[in-house]
């Protein structure tokens, strides 16, 4: 008989049991959560769904929990936020985490604060869920009543107060009545080397409910780990897209679902990674119902020595018949050394679906540079127009003109600000 030892707690594992147990009075919800983690423990390569991003050895130390925060770290929210341009017509405010209602704006008629609630259990055993529950601050809750079409984006600033690094925990829930429409965007600031990040976005669609959801990630944590739920009702659409330009190791995944006949999900996004970043988009999406639809798209954009992810499945039930579903990944290495892992999956059930998937890693078109050169146009000018064209196409899945803009001057930013990599 082979015994096997138990695997040691890794220094980061340790400290976030002790962080754990200096919370005052945690209640039963929270207190199962970090039980659970404490039995799975950070993931490794050996999890199949982070089998190209080791968690554990990513993540060697704990930071700090975030308190609530403080006047200081109010007044810097406020000179940062003044200094950033709005992406929408209301805006809401985090600041470590935590709801700060003199920093937001009221809600327009149609859209309304559910109070302020614990967050909920999730139904899913992932190591990163399951410590944002244990930690989270009490959620932001967003309603968009039935019916009502807002006029233009909300957006939800997360701010990172400046200092010690820290561990920031958020949870946003938001519900779309039946009927309802409405735009978001996630924008995430603020975060300096050595912060950490763990953010939950829940988001429901009642029937024949339109929402587009945006997340631009552009500041430097070290550590940015997302995990966005969706579902969707009949005859319901959701368009998510997310814009990677930031962080050191950063970790988005997305579970969406469909159990009503109808439904459309979308999910596009652009990653823009240099350095030694990491950045990993793990998706899946569930048809649960007859006649979904599912449309995803992702480019990446990779220099220097950085990895890109994508991971990619759609899975279709035995009952959901005349699903149609297309996945496609596409990547641009800038260096030798640079890296894109693709994983695009199908698991199909049902006998009546028209899917497909696919993925590409390649270099620059050494031909439609020289076409640029033999113009007059200088080289890493010549590169980064055919950059920026490669990226659009991903950009272009948003439909709010505002979300366009504000995601094409994060990218052009970023292909300024690093050149070509040579």
């Amino acid at each position: 008989m082979t015994l096997h030892s138990p695997v040691a707690k890794t220094a980061a594992e340790t400290e976030l049991a002790q962080a754990f147990s200096a919370l005052e009075k945690p209640d039963g919800n929270r207190a199962a959560a970090i039980s659970a983690f404490e039995k799975i423990g950070l993931p490794t390569r050996r999890v199949e769904a982070w089998h190209y991003t080791d968690l554990r050895a990513g993540m060697r130390r704990a930071a700090p929990l975030a308190p609530a925060p403080s006047a200081d770290s109010i007044a810097a929210a406020r000179a940062a936020l003044a200094d950033r341009e709005r992406l929408g017509e209301v805006r809401f405010v985090l600041v470590d985490g935590h709801y700060v209602e003199e920093l937001s704006d009221c809600a327009p008629e149609g859209l309304g604060l559910a109070g302020i609630a614990e967050p909920a259990p999730l139904a899913r055993a992932d190591a990163v869920v399951l410590l944002n529950e244990a930690f989270a601050p009490a959620a932001l809750c967003v309603v968009v009543g039935e019916g009502a079409a807002l006029a233009g984006p909300i957006e939800i600033a997360h701010f990172t107060g400046p200092g010690e690094p820290l561990a920031v925990y958020s949870r946003i829930v938001a519900r779309l009545h039946p009927g309802a429409r409405a735009t978001f965007v996630e924008s995430f600031l603020g975060a300096e080397a050595g912060g950490q990040r763990n953010a939950v976005t829940q988001v429901s669609l009642g029937a024949g409910a339109r929402c587009e959801w945006a997340t631009l990630i552009d500041d430097s944590p070290d550590l940015h780990l997302e995990s966005q739920f969706v579902t969707v009702g009949s005859d319901a659409d959701f368009n998510g897209f997310a814009l990677v330009s930031g962080g050191g190791l950063v970790r988005r995944q997305v579970f969406a679902r469909h159990d009503e006949p109808g439904a459309r999900i979308s999910f596009s996004g652009l990653s823009l990674l240099d350095g030694k970043r990491h950045a990993d988009t793990t998706l899946e999406i569930a048809h649960g119902a007859p006649r979904g639809t599912s449309r995803e798209f992702f480019r990446h954009i990779v220099a220097g020595e950085a990895v890109g992810v994508y991971q990619g499945k759609v899975i279709v039930e035995q009952y959901a018949q005349k699903t149609d579903g297309v996945m496609k990944s596409q990547a641009i290495l800038l260096s030798p050394t640079a890296a894109m892992n693709n994983k695009p999956e199908l698991e199909i059930f049902a006998d009546d679906v028209v899917c497909g998937h696919g993925a590409t890693v390649g270099a620059l078109d050494p031909a439609q540079v020289f076409y640029l050169e033999a113009r007059g146009i200088p080289r890493e000018q010549a590169e980064a127009m055919l950059l920026e064209a490669f990226g659009v196409e991903a950009i272009e899945k948003l439909v709010d003109p505002v979300l366009v803009e504000a995601a094409l001057q994060r990218a052009r930013a970023w292909l300024s600000r690093r050149g070509t990599g040579r």
